[in-house]
């Protein structure tokens, strides 16, 4: 659940001006996520999220802009707590993750910038990577694999 709502929590962020906790809670309420301050507060530490100046003047949550950086451990734990399978069929490779958890997975395999990886679309709970050749697909879920261990 923490996963999930942390998820919707960025996905809000990137789509609305979100000033304070309490807008938050309130947008993931209405998204189904019964939440509390407390709860909000350790997401946003969690998710080392920060407050940016918009054009208008006013603050918003942003998550942090710096995607060059390394991959956190918080990142490859989420990989490996939310994966479930990684299957492949000529130059796509399908991986399935928990409910909720794609989005957070397909970051992951972004920030990671594994060669070959022509593009990737995340759903609620499958991501679906385009491989440049079919060729390259063993490797690279031979890498997922190492990953996932």
């Amino acid at each position: 659940m923490r996963y999930s709502r942390q998820n919707k929590i960025l996905e809000i962020i990137e789509n609305h001006d979100v000033d304070t906790q309490e807008n938050l809670a309130e947008m993931l309420k209405n998204c189904g996520f019964d939440v509390t301050q407390a709860t909000i507060s350790r997401d946003i530490k969690e998710l080392q999220l920060v407050k940016t100046l918009t054009h208008s003047g006013k603050y918003k949550y942003t998550a942090p802009g710096n995607l060059s950086q390394p991959i956190t451990d918080r990142f490859v734990k989420i990989f490996k707590e939310t994966i479930q399978s990684v299957t492949s069929s000529g130059n796509m490779i399908v991986i399935k993750t928990l409910s909720g958890c794609a989005n957070a997975a397909a970051e992951t395999i972004d920030s990671l910038d594994f060669p070959h990886i022509l593009g990737s679309i995340a759903g609620d709970n499958t991501i679906f990577l385009v491989i440049d050749d079919p060729k390259n697909v063993h490797a690279l879920t031979l890498e997922f694999d190492a990953l996932l261990k």
